[in-house]
């Protein structure tokens, strides 16, 4: 009975698709989950000062997103199986519209953490099950070009964040960084209703691990804590990170072997039997760590450094933006007639290349000294970003693909998260270690430090202070210089040890394989 249904529904012609208006409607409703995970970066000033928190306590504003879009983000293949792609996706997207609304309508900190916890759950279901409609929509011959136009919103998403933020925050308001996603999801949740096809075939009915996903949940959301707040709590000396730390590991080491002893998954961690997805799932972690953790430097250096505001430190970073899209366009061409491994190899050598260009700052560094490097990282991440993914899951069989890319997702999102938690710690240790080098250099009896200081002190006394108030600000100026270029010198050995870091896993590549020609795979998170 059930192989004459299934027969019978076989035959029935399918209703027509139109594969780019499905597209569009997926691509908008990832881009508002690319935008705020940035976004809110640029606010944070101002949202302290609105709802009365602390630095340390706003900085949960951000880290609450990134904690519950990590627990989803391994999930989201088990619940597109269990109540179909178009529902989840809708139901994630209106989640996220709603999460949106309560975030620029909260009057105190626990409700924002609240409405950015809500985000965070229906923004992992968004860019996850994104992917998976497009792979499913397009036919093999048309992958590439659908890879290419999903990339430019994936890669661009980023450098417009800041962009739009800092200028909401510095002409409106910080509440509307999260009303301006009302209209703008409202518009998708349409567009999606009207053109994602209905699900089909037979829905996943088995038993839900609860236990599983809880220990995936305090796992997860235990170790991402800890990269989020690790260095503003100094690490291991705080007892709330020494609890985090245990708790994910109890967590995560628990799920893994519930995972590898059940029947029925929540998460598939078998796929990792796959030579090329464990490869390329490290190689993909080394890839967040680089990509996320110099874009993070790069507008600290600016605001910090530079003394550039929020909203040019956005335009700055603009162009960066259009070259990842035409970068995505070339590459994407380029993939079907070239071994994605040696685009890899030369993608990771452009990004060491534009990170050594990065690491050569100095206290007089301006915005157009960091334009060609940020141009030459940006195009360099493309030429990385599809080549690994198709290296990484095509050689893989078409069953285990849908598992595969949602682990190889989780790498790069938690190796952005490392990358960030590591560099934030390098620079303040670095930029402590130079000060020493520095002070110990600047002798009382030295010539050039007698004669810097009382050229500063006449400067003060030119402009009226007595003989004792221009030799403490001539001291005091001394002091700001040597700490400025303490600073500098610590984002630089940021970007050389993100340059090393990637230089050294690059052995990787020869253990990814070779997919069959005219394979072509989800352009992943």
């Amino acid at each position: 009975m059930v192989a004459t249904s299934l027969a019978a529904g076989a035959s029935l012609e399918k209703k027509p698709v139109n594969k780019w208006a499905v597209a569009v409607a997926v691509a908008t409703g990832a881009l508002l989950e690319i935008i705020d995970t940035s976004i809110v970066n640029v606010a944070l000033t101002d949202i302290q000062a609105a709802v009365g928190a602390t630095l340390a306590q706003v900085s949960w504003v951000v880290s609450s997103y990134a904690v519950a879009n990590v627990i989803v983000l391994p999930l989201s293949t088990w619940l597109g199986r269990r109540f179909g792609q178009k529902n989840y996706f809708v139901f994630s997207l209106i989640g996220f519209t709603v999460a949106s609304v309560l975030c620029g309508l909260s009057t105190n900190l626990p409700m924002l953490i609240a409405g950015r916890t809500l985000q965070g759950l229906m923004g992992g279901g968004l860019l996850a099950k994104a992917q998976a409609i497009l792979f499913e929509t397009f036919p093999r011959e048309e992958q590439a070009a659908a890879q290419g136009f999903f990339g430019i919103i994936v890669v661009a998403g980023p450098a417009i964040g800041p962009t739009l933020g800092g200028w909401i925050v510095t002409n409106i308001d910080w509440r509307w960084i999260f009303f301006v996603n009302l209209p703008v999801g409202i518009a998708a949740v349409i567009a999606c209703i009207a053109a994602l096809p209905r699900d089909e075939g037979t829905r996943d009915r088995s038993r839900v691990d609860w236990l599983a996903i809880l220990l995936l949940a305090m796992g997860l959301g235990a170790m991402q804590t800890v990269l989020e707040e690790g260095n503003s709590d100094d690490w291991f000396e705080s007892n709330f990170i020494v609890i985090s730390t245990l708790l994910a590991a109890f967590g995560l080491i628990s799920f893994v072997w519930r995972e590898l002893t059940s029947d029925v998954p929540v998460v598939d961690l078998r796929v990792l039997r796959h030579r090329s997805l464990w490869a390329g799932s490290l190689l993909s972690v080394v890839m967040g760590m680089a990509l996320y953790g110099a874009l993070f430097a790069v507008p600290v250096f600016a605001q910090g450094i530079m003394q550039m505001t929020p909203e040019q430190t956005g335009f700055m970073l603009l162009p960066s933006a259009f070259a990842s899209a035409v970068g995505m366009q070339v590459i994407s061409r380029v993939m079907g007639k070239a071994d994605p491994r040696m685009l890899l190899v030369a993608g990771s050598l452009g990004l060491c290349t534009a990170l050594i260009w990065l690491g050569d700052l100095t206290p007089q560094t301006g915005e157009d000294d960091l334009f060609w490097p940020l141009i030459v990282r940006s195009f360099a991440t493309v030429a990385m970003y599809l080549p690994l993914n198709l290296a990484s899951l095509g050689p893989l069989p078409k069953k285990d693909i849908s598992s595969a890319s949602a682990f190889f997702n989780l790498t790069r999102q938690l190796g952005g998260s490392v990358g960030v938690a590591l560099l934030t710690t390098l620079v303040d240790r670095r930029e402590a270690f130079h000060r020493a080098v520095l002070v110990e250099k600047l002798l009382p009896g030295d010539q050039d430090v007698s004669a810097r200081l009382t050229m500063f002190a006449q400067r003060f006394s030119s402009l009226g202070s007595s003989a004792y108030e221009a030799q403490q600000k001539a001291l005091a100026m001394l002091d700001s210089m040597v700490n400025q270029q303490a600073a500098v010198m610590s984002f630089a050995d940021t970007f050389w040890a993100t340059a090393l870091l990637v230089v050294t896993t690059l052995p990787l590549v020869m253990l990814l394989g070779k997919p069959a020609r005219g394979v072509q795979v989800d352009a992943g998170h």
